[in-house]
């Protein structure tokens, strides 16, 4: 059995964390507030970027001179899958979800004959992808230096995207980050992104529109501009997640550690009593000897 000394360092250091986790969590719930804000005012726009976009694809439908980021190369042989994960861990599950999604994903091409690449952004995932697909991965952007998230950080992603893409290094490319929908519920999403997916019903109204330019030349200048937005939606999105998952996880680790100071201080205190008790019995069979 441990010494008391033993179980009053074990305490102290119980305490240390906690004050530690509690700290942490404060910090991510401050941060919450302005990450979810983001994360909240870019939907209405990137929502609406979709809308437009697949409102005049749908009327340039059939064209020979859609763009390849549009039509796509006419093949289905080669997927890039944008992996966008966090920089750091302590956030429970968010990092592995995701990564967890893109492994299926390129798991699952793979049974197919597809060859899969990797392109990730944030530290977290490409720890973790590349103890599996360390081969695959063709380039990994590294956000600890940023700051604050901007719209130059998504630019940047989507420059290097669209240079492979010319390149012909691939045909598909699929979006995987992390929906904020609570401090308690981030959800796992993958998103098609080359060529642009056009929701259906997208030219349900009757409403006819003449355009100047033409559709193509339009698209053209929309479609490169839709990437960056899309990808600063995910990244604004994750941010969010991340701290509502680092929130909850350093709540839970909180409230662990008090119940282990409980239990500590319980069998301390027991402990102590214990050895108390048999002092008094030492001096008292002593003092019966004499």
């Amino acid at each position: 059995m441990a010494s008391l000394k033993d179980m009053r360092v074990r305490i102290a250091s119980t305490k240390a964390t906690q004050k530690i986790t509690k700290a942490m969590q404060m910090v991510a719930a401050s941060k919450l507030r302005r990450a979810q804000t983001a994360a909240e005012a870019a939907r209405p726009y990137a929502d609406k970027m979709s809308a437009v976009i697949s409102n005049i694809a749908s009327a340039a439908a059939g064209s020979p001179g859609a763009p390849a980021l549009l039509a796509g190369t006419g093949r289905d042989q080669v997927h890039l899958l944008l992996v966008c994960t966090g920089e750091r861990g302590l956030s429970g599950a968010f990092n592995s979800s995701i990564v967890r999604l893109a492994r299926e994903r390129a798991l699952a091409l793979s049974a197919q004959g597809k060859e899969v690449k990797f392109f990730c952004v944030g530290r977290k995932g490409y720890e973790q992808l590349r103890r599996q697909f360390d081969k695959q991965i063709v380039e990994h952007l590294d956000l600890r230096s940023v700051r604050q998230l901007g719209f130059v950080n998504a630019e940047d992603i989507a420059k290097k995207i669209l240079a492979r893409f010319e390149a012909g290094e691939f045909d598909v490319c699929t979006l995987f980050y992390s929906r904020f929908r609570s401090v308690i519920a981030q959800v796992p999403t993958a998103q098609q992104i080359i060529p642009l997916v056009v929701e259906e019903g997208g030219a349900a109204s009757t409403t006819s529109y003449e355009y100047e330019p033409e559709e193509d030349e339009i698209l053209t200048r929309l479609l490169p501009r839709n990437l960056a937005v899309q990808i600063f939606r995910a990244l604004l999105e994750n941010n969010a997640s991340f701290y509502g998952a680092q929130m909850s996880a350093m709540d839970n680790a909180t409230r662990n550690a008090g119940e282990m100071i409980r239990k500590q201080t319980l069998v301390y205190n027991r402990t102590r009593q214990a050895q108390i008790t048999k002092e008094l019995i030492e001096i008292i069979s002593g003092a019966e000897a004499v």
